[in-house]
């Protein structure tokens, strides 16, 4: 273990995951029932083009703040289920997941799979999504490490008729992944505008991608490195499915779940609920921290870099064909040493931050907000706001409000007024 993640320790700076089964070849699966349409994402864009000036915290709708939601156990993410819009769900390392209902936290955990989980450093119970349809179907899926050290995407559905509840007995799993380090052992799990399950897997851990002759994440052949796509609904024997429109779906040696590639450590991505524009906080090693920016249906077949570049730094002198450059970039020299990726405020509650994406750093815990693009950033600025030890993530619920999340314990959320 080398670079940031061995100095700081981290447990929040992971990413990989991996298949045990190989899903067959399908259609694109379902379809979110809040999909952004063309028309939206340009008239989306429009409206930051006309609102380019930085925001104070301050305004006439009162001062940015951050409102305290409660304290956990380690917690790692915060998220809800679609047309949720009294419930939140904390995610804690050890593996247990809470209900915050109507600002109360539930005493009765809703799933609990702390037996089967080794948390620890990287390691742990690390990412939760809910389906696209969860109103009907009850199924959410839950990424973390099992006793083995390896990496487990598993779906459960709620309980009928007690819906603070999962049913353990529901589970089923949808992925696994064998991981040779403790390190870079995954994180996010997402629904993207599609509607399809976007799984975020880093290099496999060690210092400069070192599994293999050229490392795992230029290497099309294995799922360490990228962003995955599935429709995780099982289908034709097989415990999902593998999206027809995947780039590399039914390519010889390829490795067809795979949606983008070149990633080190992804820790935390997101889709802008009003775009559906993808960022990503890839966790650098020695040198360099990065987001990546791309607008939607962009990340297709994309090359983030690693590991010839680490940012915009020649790492390697290996080729990284179509090598799509950071957005932003942040120096180890500058106390920064682990990225963590947020996301593209769109709650009507907080105007000083509309349209901005908000970010900082596990060990620096200086929240940060700026507009993203192809190819750049503006208005990228501290936000004034209060230091954030162990800044392990950021999340968002059903009505777009984001969260901020320390390892420590607390959980806040961005409020104005």
């Amino acid at each position: 273990m080398t670079g940031a993640l061995a100095r700081a320790a981290l447990a929040a700076c992971a990413l990989a995951t991996g298949a045990a089964g190989c899903g067959g070849s399908g259609d694109d699966g379902p379809r979110a029932t809040t999909a952004t349409t063309p028309a939206a994402e340009t008239q989306a864009a429009e409206r930051e083009r006309q609102d380019t000036r930085p925001r104070a915290s301050g305004s006439r709708r009162g001062r940015l703040r951050l409102q305290p939601v409660g304290r956990f156990r380690s917690p790692l993410y915060v998220t809800a289920p679609p047309r949720d819009r009294r419930r939140i769900f904390v995610v804690e390392q050890g593996g247990t997941i809470r209900v915050v209902r109507g600002g109360r936290v539930l005493r009765r955990p809703f799933l609990d799979v702390s037996g089967q989980v080794v948390s620890g450093g990287e390691q742990g119970l690390l990412g939760l999504a809910f389906a696209p349809d969860y109103h009907e179907s009850r199924r959410f899926y839950v990424h973390y490490t099992d006793r083995g050290g390896d990496t487990r995407i598993v779906e459960y559905r709620a309980r009928r008729g007690d819906p603070d509840r999962a049913d353990p007995g529901s589970a089923r799993v949808v992925l696994t992944q064998e991981q040779p380090e403790s390190n870079h052992n995954g994180g996010q799990l997402a629904f993207g505008p599609d509607g399809l399950l976007y799984i975020g897997l880093g290099d496999g851990g060690g210092g400069d991608d070192q599994h293999g002759e050229r490392g795992n994440a230029q290497n099309l052949g294995t799922l360490l490195g990228k962003i995955l796509r599935i429709d995780p609904r099982p289908a034709g024997g097989r415990p999902y499915r593998i999206p027809s429109s995947n780039p590399f779906a039914g390519r010889p040696g390829a490795r067809g779940e795979i949606y983008a590639y070149g990633l080190r450590n992804p820790w935390r991505f997101s889709f802008d609920r009003a775009t559906g524009a993808l960022t990503i906080g890839d966790v650098g090693q020695n040198a360099v921290e990065e987001i990546d920016y791309v607008p939607r249906g962009r990340g297709r077949g994309a090359n983030f870099g690693w590991r010839p570049f680490e940012g915009s730094r020649r790492n390697f002198d290996e080729p990284a064909p179509g090598h799509v450059r950071p957005v932003i970039e942040k120096s180890h020299g500058d106390g920064w040493c682990s990225i963590t990726g947020g996301y593209v405020v769109r709650d009507p509650g907080v105007p000083a931050l509309r349209g901005r994406y908000v970010y900082g750093d596990y060990c620096k815990g200086e929240l940060r907000a700026a507009r993203l693009r192809s190819g750049g950033a503006t208005g990228d600025r501290s936000l004034g706001l209060r230091t954030i030890s162990s800044l392990s993530s950021f999340g968002e619920d059903a009505r777009g409000r984001v969260y901020v999340v320390s390892l420590d314990g607390p959980v806040y959320r961005f409020a104005q007024g």
